[in-house]
């Protein structure tokens, strides 16, 4: 009886070794996951340009290692769900990469910003396109190139002196062509009329009585033998 009692003990004292470690062995997976478990944040926000605040609409909001992401919408609003110590990068054609990370500890459901995007300018290098393989193919096209000489091109044909003076002709004249000439014609004859426009007297000198007055003064001061003699 003595050997019978002390074995119930340990019978015991197993058992319960036994159940304690299945316990152990059940818990700890569940606790280790609810420790290694990250909250989810709504990650929202505008992505504007620089200081103007305007909105930039189809501008990438990605988480690269997760492969999730969207794009913001006309006025470059945003909202995506992520992982509490995620890093997003916002990224648009023309501006600079912005990232944004969620601190690991963030202990709220929702997380705002407003992103400014600065512009990226890309001075792209210089590209020339030919339309010959080599410069060796290029001089010898060029040096072979035959330039039409300019009797025969288009544009002195056009000004060709009988086309012109055709054209000239066969053209008729404007009403306001006409009346110009007419007004013309009318202030031509009244200068003519007062002596203050072209006239036979004023064209022959010899007609003209300003002209010998200022002959017969010539000769009185003697000016012409001033100049027979010089």
């Amino acid at each position: 009886m003595p050997y019978m009692s002390g074995i119930v003990p340990f019978r015991f004292f197993l058992a319960a070794l036994l159940f304690a470690v299945t316990t152990l062995l059940t818990l700890a997976p569940t606790t280790a996951r609810a420790q290694g478990q990250r909250r989810v944040v709504q990650f929202t926000g505008i992505v504007a340009t620089g200081d103007s605040l305007l909105g930039v609409p189809g501008a990438g909001v990605f988480v690269p290692n997760a492969g999730r992401g969207t794009a913001t919408n006309a006025y470059g609003y945003f909202s995506l769900p992520v992982l509490a110590g995620d890093s997003i990068v916002i990224r648009s054609l023309g501006y600079r990469n912005q990232w944004v990370v969620i601190p690991p500890d963030y202990p709220r459901q929702s997380y705002s910003v407003i992103v400014q995007l600065k512009e990226d300018a890309t001075v792209l290098p210089e590209v020339r396109i030919f339309p010959y393989a080599t410069e060796k193919a290029f001089k010898e096209a060029f040096l072979a190139l035959r330039l039409p000489t300019e009797r025969g091109s288009r544009a002195a044909e056009n000004l060709n002196e009988q086309i012109m003076r055709r054209i000239f002709n066969n053209t008729p004249v404007t009403s306001m062509g006409n009346y110009r000439q007419t007004m013309q014609t009318q202030q031509n004859e009244q200068n003519r009329r007062m002596g203050l426009g072209p006239s036979q007297y004023s064209n022959n000198p010899l007609l003209n009585p300003f002209s010998w007055l200022q002959l017969i003064n010539q000769i009185k001061n003697g000016d012409l033998k001033k100049k027979e003699g010089e």
